[in-house]
């Protein structure tokens, strides 16, 4: 069963020990930090920024349910690269026991994600034409709705990636292993589009973002494909429901259709 492991994995046996065996653990802890590194950026200036700017007064103070989820989203990262540092150090038994909290986490993120969203519209469909430019709300109320888009899709996708990767946890370690990065890049543009130096497409289109996630896991992706000789079968299945759901959210953003049927579900009114 062990060799059968190893060879699914494409470690090649030289004595007693995989020749690939550390590069492989320190990739995916590589694969954590980075995400974890994005996640610094992205978000602690633009944090900064914004409370300044509700000390000020110029902006609402921030929805509990918005600190809750981002409490959440950094749990789950520093989760990821504390599970990968398990395996690189080679403690698989605390990596399995912590493991568990995932199907906690997880879902506790997605529902606060989708109390975010309509809360988000709430503030926007909430502005005072008195205060603010009509034409300035317009454009905001576009905005949010574009954004939705990426919200509802990250919403389905995400868990839908960690429960496969959960699902083969027992199964087929190297797929538990790769899905677990691979769902984990998915929300990860939420950092992206808060780095001000980033070339970015947004909110006018979603191009960049998705481009983004493609470049985030081609480090992973072009070790695997030198390693394997081959596409190891975790990128199938998450391009099978991301890049399709990419495409839709293309198509959908900024459509008449989407502007029309945002507002009424997420329970506002409608333009």
């Amino acid at each position: 069963m062990a060799s059968n492991t190893l060879a699914a994995e494409g470690l090649h046996l030289s004595g007693n020990k995989p020749a690939w065996q550390d590069a492989d653990r320190w990739m995916f802890v590589f694969m954590a930090g980075l995400f974890l590194l994005i996640v610094l950026t992205g978000f602690i200036p633009s944090s900064i920024g914004k409370i300044a700017a509700v000390q000020s007064g110029e902006r609402a103070p921030f929805l509990t349910v918005l600190h809750v989820h981002a409490f959440l989203m950094g749990t789950w990262i520093l989760l990821l690269l504390t599970q990968a540092s398990l395996v690189a150090t080679k403690h698989g038994a605390i990596h399995q026991r912590l493991g568990m909290s995932s199907m906690v986490l997880m879902p506790a993120m997605v529902a606060t994600g989708f109390l975010l969203v309509p809360a988000n519209f709430g503030l926007v469909w909430g502005l005072d034409p008195s205060n603010v430019p009509s034409e300035v709300i317009a454009q905001r109320k576009e905005i949010i709705s574009n954004i939705a888009l990426a919200q509802i899709r990250t919403g389905i996708l995400f868990p839908i990636i960690v429960s496969l990767a959960l699902y083969f946890r027992k199964k087929d370690l190297g797929t538990h292993k790769r899905l677990m990065i691979l769902a984990t890049v998915i929300p990860i543009p939420a950092a992206l589009d808060r780095i001000s130096w980033l070339p970015n497409t947004m909110p006018f289109n979603p191009i960049a973002p998705n481009l983004y996630v493609l470049l985030l896991i081609f480090p992973l992706f072009a070790y695997d494909l030198l390693r394997h000789r081959t596409i190891p079968r975790a990128y199938m299945i998450w391009g099978a429901v991301w890049a399709p759901s990419a495409i839709v959210v293309y198509m959908l953003w900024g459509s008449s259709w989407w502007l029309s049927i945002a507002p009424k579900i997420m329970g506002v009114e409608s333009w």
